[in-house]
């Protein structure tokens, strides 16, 4: 609310899921009370009057896509959430791996031995934002291209670090040296992210990884749930972490619906025999919070059906939508990336399909009717932000959660001073908040629909912990 405070009214909320409906609800209640307050309307037309630059407020509810959540993330900063961890934009690492600070402070004058390192100090706190401008083009490409991006920035300082003997005169060298602590500072960042990714790169190609990996897709994909259940049993009886393997059960239980009843309780005596009979609150928690749930379970019978015009349904329906909107993408290219199913290597998160139904009207209908996102792009993704659901209105009741779309007008005299004092621009300004978490991986999927939209809206996206 005090963004609309400060800069005017979402001239249109838009959103997905039943506890974005209550904000959605919470913004339109808390403007009535401050229009109500407001005695002197010409005295205060901040509040009460649409931003002319705001296009819209995009909201999406957590709950609508949990399928997401539970894939492993593949991209380059969504990896190092998974193997290392980001915190606030940080990660701790150990300096084994990114090298000490005492080695990267060398020049020091002190020479003393120092004493051995606790472990507090062995481990070095990277800061992983856009100050680092390797990091910067590094963390929203599929991983599996990191390497080749890596080889090609050691090549290129290389090159430009050994011009210096092509230094004829004074005037070149001097410059060479105004350009040596860039040099210097670019150089250790290779040197950090070489050694992230080799870490990364150990876990990802592991024999266990591979396997989880193979599930996921086929999962996601809509296979056969039940012939990937002798795959989950191997991990078990192998001892992958219990958070690997209720993953994947958590996952197969999202994408399809639920879990065939015989086949939960044999992997809940499975879970409970391998890792220890005190998890038996741990399947309860999940079972509570419908992330793990037989087909027989009231919840998953109420997955919206196809035939049906429900205005909400309780679960979201993977299958329907999996065609309906193209969630999965063959052909994908990770290279140089045509759709935002390159961040899942060929599954487009559901969260981030939503907001393109809303912003990219034209281009989920080309590859929906073609199938084809060569074929899209070349059709062009045009917005249309300011019709919110329209030609979609049937896909989204099939996910889970209320639909809306709310309008606000303002006082005629607040709109035309507000008007006055913004001006009119081309590009507009739309607002994508995620309520209930997000992953760095749909993170990088937002920044690429703002890099295509570019010149036509600038996208904000913000998301929210609900606690």
């Amino acid at each position: 609310m005090l963004l609309q405070q400060r800069h005017g009214l979402f001239p249109r909320i838009t959103g997905k899921g039943d506890n974005g409906r209550k904000v959605a609800d919470l913004l339109l209640r808390m403007r009535a009370e401050l229009a109500a307050g407001d005695e002197d309307l010409n005295s205060s037309t901040v509040g009460i009057a649409p931003r002319s630059t705001i296009e819209s407020l995009i909201i999406i509810d957590r709950e609508v896509d949990f399928g997401t959540v539970l894939l492993t993330q593949l991209t380059y900063e969504g990896l190092i959430d998974e193997v290392i961890g980001i915190k606030n934009n940080s990660a701790e690492v150990d300096s084994s791996i990114v090298g000490s600070v005492s080695q990267v402070q060398s020049q020091g004058p002190s020479k003393s031995p120092a004493p051995a390192p606790s472990q507090q100090a062995r481990k070095r706190k990277i800061q992983l934002d856009s100050s680092d401008k390797l990091f910067n083009q590094l963390r929203d490409t599929n991983f599996a291209i990191v390497g080749s991006l890596l080889n090609k920035v050691a090549r290129r300082l290389e090159s430009d670090y050994d011009s210096r003997h092509q230094a004829r005169s004074t005037a070149e060298l001097r410059e060479f040296v105004s350009k040596l602590p860039g040099y210097q500072t670019e150089q250790q960042s290779l040197k950090i992210h070489t050694g992230l990714a080799e870490e990364v790169m150990k876990y990802t190609r592991s024999d266990m990884f591979s396997r989880v990996l193979e599930v996921q897709q086929n999962f996601a994909a809509g296979a056969d749930p039940s012939s990937q259940h002798e795959t989950i049993e191997e991990l078990i009886a192998r001892d992958a972490p219990l958070q690997t393997t209720l993953r994947l059960l958590c996952l197969e239980s999202c994408f399809a619906g639920g879990i065939r009843p015989k086949d939960l309780d044999h992997f809940k005596r499975l879970i409970l025999h391998s890792y220890g009979f005190q998890h038996i609150l741990t399947l309860d928690a999940l079972e509570k919070l419908q992330l793990l749930q037989s087909r027989a379970s009231a919840s998953a019978l109420m997955i919206p059906a196809v035939a049906t015009g429900s205005a909400k349904g309780t679960k979201t329906n993977y299958t329907y939508l999996r065609k309906t909107l193209r969630l999965i993408v063959d052909e994908v290219n990770e290279q140089d990336p045509n759709d935002i199913a390159y961040v899942y290597s060929g599954y487009a998160p559901l969260s981030v399909r939503l907001v393109q139904c809303v912003l990219q009207k034209q281009y989920i209908q080309s590859i929906t009717r073609s199938g084809n996102t060569n074929t899209a792009s070349a059709a062009g993704a045009v917005s249309s932000g300011a019709q919110g659901w329209r030609g979609f209105d049937e896909a989204v009741k099939h996910a889970r959660g209320v639909t809306f779309d709310e309008v606000q007008a303002g006082e005629d005299k607040a709109v035309k001073a507000r008007s006055l004092l913004s001006g009119t621009g081309d590009e507009k300004i739309v607002l994508v908040f995620f309520l209930g978490g997000i992953t760095f991986t749909e993170i990088a999927a937002l920044r690429f629909i703002a890099e295509k939209e570019e010149g036509e809206y600038t996208l904000f996206f913000h998301f929210f912990l609900r606690f």
